[in-house]
């Protein structure tokens, strides 16, 4: 029992925690907001990326990736902003997951032998425990709306109960109250 109890409790944490995320990007953006965001984001790109200019080998190469990946993260969050759905803010955490795994390899290609096959498995790892988090994040959503609407319906039918006491004009006020405050 008392091992069931903190496995329910870990559990609750740790979709707690990932719910949390989603919460920053929930903020919804206008049509304006989001091409703009999408062009500053290549602007800041470009800059990024003729900082990279200076640079030779790997470091470039990891400065290369990083300016991607910092615009692949910024327009998928402005997308997800933009859209404001579950599926949405799911793919900008995929794209940003992606993004570090790109930019984890960069970094992997200054090591050599099994140290780089350790890095890039390592890196694999992280990209695809972020891709699941993020799934995992979607059907949370989506759970707690279905909960949400379950519950709803379930003090619709028992408002309508309580309704059905009354008579005539009292009992239609009520059934259009119920309708009213439960949506229906």
């Amino acid at each position: 029992m008392t091992r069931t109890r903190t496995a329910n409790r870990l559990l609750e944490g740790l979709v707690i925690g990932l719910a949390v995320p989603t919460l920053a990007i929930g903020a919804v953006m206008t049509a304006g907001e989001y091409s703009a965001s999408k062009d500053r984001a290549s602007a800041e790109y470009k800059t990024a990326k003729a900082h990279c200019d200076n640079l030779s080998g790997n470091p470039k190469d990891v400065c290369v990736a990083e300016a991607k990946a910092a615009e692949k993260k910024a327009k998928a969050e402005a997308e997800a902003q933009y859209k404001n759905t579950d599926k949405a803010r799911r793919d900008a955490r995929v794209d940003a997951a992606e993004a570090d795994y790109d930019v984890a390899k960069a970094k992997c290609g200054a090591k050599a032998g099994n140290d780089k096959d350790v890095c890039i498995k390592e890196a694999k790892a992280t990209e695809t425990k972020a891709k699941a988090d993020a799934k995992v994040t979607e059907k949370v959503a989506d759970a707690r709306r279905n909960a949400a609407e379950e519950k709803m319906d379930a003090d619709y039918k028992v408002a309508l109960e309580k309704c059905d006491a009354l008579a005539g004009a009292a009992k239609d006020s009520c059934v259009s109250n119920a309708k009213a405050r439960y949506r229906k």
